[in-house]
């Protein structure tokens, strides 16, 4: 929508009357920004700690900036998804609808340009609209639909010096990828400031390889986790291979123990971040009529249930931060306990910008929530969540219906798995009192309010589910060339400060996170390790596991159980590390993970330990130049892993399926060679 000439004039006549200006165009119709992390959990805000008290889990953290923007508008202490997972969560917040309805159950499905979204409302409304940032809906490229202006990466992008798109065309960028998208955020608000906009901020942070900037990266040191009751709960699908393969729980309840600090030290960055954009807006003029809300795509399990990752059902997973800031219309320093969900935000923007909600969209607008008036429609009591299985992860289809005290969880195809909680007495989902009979009368409510919840919002297995498709062949990474050499040799006798120096022609140098340098056998440069550092290896072609024989080599002296390398997560990948004292690699394909170990263990001694992945599809181990296992392999890893590769630690959706130890101790020297030896 073009603007009267005279409104430009009177803009340009009163500008000097007020520092900051206030535009007439902004005094009309508000402005919105979202900004929102991946993978970052409902509690995993300051001000929450604070809230808990005693029963803070991370009572050290700090997001000044964060709780700046919940004291200054809403905190929604009950906001969910509707599937915790990237691309179908990102989906429900631009179209207010479920996945099975807007196409997007998954991560690997690009977003369907004609889909009708806010972006796409309010853009034809006059609206100038802006993507920033994480996209992620599987590999999609070019122009970010529904938006005039994108600046955005393909996939998971990387964290230092990512190549952007810029409308669709490539352009190198320098530094923090979530610094580069926050430039590019500031510059369109100043831009924009004299029209109405709708900007939305996609940051990577806090997905794996969960890897802050410099500025952080040494934050809350020696920092650890309160333990909670869960953490010894094993997820009723995953209780079998529990018992298969028997773990001893990270912590006892009582005991505070390690957890990702990456993580947390990548959100006090986008803290920092946040208070740019809020500064910004302050600087404009812009703070008074601008709508900003924060949330995060999903929640993330660090532990609970044994569990990394998201995709269940569980509360850590389906619950996420939501913050809300609108001065012209929102009491500062409130909370609301009312459930709000990601199909929300569609909505709710429309309403608040003067626009019709289209009957399809499913979310509900908070509208009467933030101006505390009176409805004639009661808010929701309870609601749907769904997720499709995806190949190559352990997690099943599930649905659930979540009312505001109870939950009920539904494994289609595993009525034995059924779950059923009662959230006030049991919050950490520990006690399944689905077949208990003194609550019968719990289940009879809850089954029924789940089928009304189905029939609500017509869920339904769609035909473009995973578990519906026949097996697909496999995906490779296409066309590439195979390497046959060393494609990664770290000795650590050149490193310049925080730089590992590689000596093969690859030049994978590596990006040094809490390891100091040392001295190994006879004098040789090492590097320390005490279960807190690692090192970051930067993704590249040389290093694609996909398709081809490689083999590993670390000469290690380990002080206890640990990974020493990893690459990749629950989906592809592999990992080498220390188990109950032993040797063991682990090589996870599309038809699941091969496990072989050593027979002796090497605590304590000099230790050269090789991985290799042979051209006959075999798995073998040498410890000290004697092969001491062998295993045959189904399949090769197709495609080259999303995650990244870590020497020290498993920073991704963890190779092998929990959070293991990080490397204790002393490494001479890892290689890696690709092909055949």
């Amino acid at each position: 929508m073009r603007h009267p000439i005279f409104l430009a004039l009177l803009i340009l006549s009163f500008a000097h009357l007020s520092k900051p200006t206030t535009s007439v165009v902004a005094a009309e119709r508000p402005n919105f920004i979202f900004i929102y992390t991946d993978d970052q959990r409902w509690d995993a805000l300051g001000c929450v700690q604070r809230e808990q008290g005693d029963q803070a889990r991370f009572p050290w953290l700090q997001s000044p900036n964060l709780d700046r923007l919940a004291s200054e508008g809403i905190r929604f202490r009950n906001a969910f998804v509707v599937t915790a997972l990237c691309a179908p969560s990102r989906a429900a917040f631009l179209t207010g609808r479920y996945g099975h309805l807007n196409g997007i159950i998954d991560n690997h499905s690009p977003f369907n340009e004609n889909s009708v979204t806010h972006a796409s409302l309010m853009r034809a409304a006059g609206y100038q609209t802006a993507y920033i940032g994480k996209w992620h809906m599987g590999s999609q490229n070019g122009q970010r639909p529904g938006f005039d202006f994108s600046a955005s990466f393909i996939g998971q992008g990387v964290y230092f010096d990512c190549p952007m798109e810029v409308n669709g065309v490539k352009t190198e960028s320098k530094g923090w990828v979530d610094d580069v998208s926050t430039d590019y955020a500031i510059d369109f608000i100043t831009k924009s400031k004299d029209k109405p906009f709708s900007l939305v901020l996609g940051y990577k942070t806090c997905h794996g390889p969960f890897t802050p900037p410099p500025r952080t990266e040494s934050l809350y040191t020696d920092a650890e986790a309160r333990a909670v009751p869960n953490l010894s709960k094993t997820a009723i699908y995953r209780q079998n291979a529990a018992a298969q393969n028997p773990t001893k729980p990270s912590a006892a309840p009582s005991q505070p123990g390690k957890t990702n600090l990456g993580m947390f030290r990548g959100l006090h960055a986008i803290d920092e971040n946040v208070g740019k954009l809020l500064t910004t807006l302050d600087q404009l003029g812009l703070t008074e009529n601008t709508v900003v809300v924060y949330s995060s795509d999903n929640g993330y399990y660090l532990g609970e249930h044994g569990l990394g990752d998201k995709r269940s059902a569980y509360e850590e997973s389906m619950r996420v931060p939501m913050l809300i800031r609108y001065p012209k219309l929102i009491k500062p320093n409130r909370t609301i306990d009312e459930m709000v969900l990601n199909i929300d935000l569609a909505p709710t923007w429309l309403e608040l910008a003067g626009l019709p909600v289209p009957a399809e969209m499913q979310g509900r607008s908070w509208k009467p929530l933030l101006s505390e008036t009176e409805s004639d429609k009661p808010w929701r009591q309870s609601f749907l969540y769904n997720y499709f299985l995806e190949r190559g992860f352990q997690v099943p289809t599930i649905a659930a219906v979540r009312t505001t005290s109870a939950k009920l969880v539904k494994y289609p195809g595993h009525e034995e798995w059924t779950e059923m909680f009662d959230l006030q007495k049991d919050p950490y989902e520990i006690n399944n009192i689905y077949n208990d009979p003194n609550h019968l009368e719990l289940r009879k409510k809850l089954e029924a309010e789940y089928e009304q919840q189905v029939a609500a919002t017509g869920y339904r297995i769609p035909d473009f589910a995973d578990e519906k498709k026949p097996a697909a062949p496999v995906v490779s990474s296409g066309p590439r060339e195979f390497i046959n050499g060393v494609v990664l040799k770290y000795r650590f006798t050149k490193d310049e400060g925080q730089r590992t120096l590689d000596e093969s022609p690859f030049k994978n140098h590596g990006r040094v996170v809490g390891t100091k340098l040392s001295v190994g056998q006879k004098g040789k440069a090492a590097r320390q390790f005490d279960g807190k550092g690692h090192i970051e290896v930067p993704l590249s072609s040389s290093l694609d596991p996909s398709r081809t024989p490689f083999s590993i080599t670390a000469s290690i002296m380990a002080e206890a159980d640990g990974i020493i390398l990893a690459r990749g997560g629950q989906s592809l990948g592999y990992a080498l590390h220390i188990a109950d004292g032993k040797p063991t690699f682990a090589y996870r394909t599309l038809s699941g993970i091969t496990t072989i170990a050593s027979p002796k263990a090497c605590i304590g001694e000099w230790t050269t330990v090789k991985a290799r992945v042979s051209d006959k599809k075999t798995l073998l181990l040498e410890v000290n130049g004697q092969q001491v296992a062998e295993a045959p392999l189904k399949d090769l890893i197709p495609r080259n892993p999303n995650d990244g590769l870590q020497i020290g630690a498993d920073l991704g959706s963890f190779v092998l399926g929990e959070e293991r130890p990080s490397f204790r101790g002393l490494m001479e020297n890892v290689s890696m060679q690709m092909g055949k030896e």
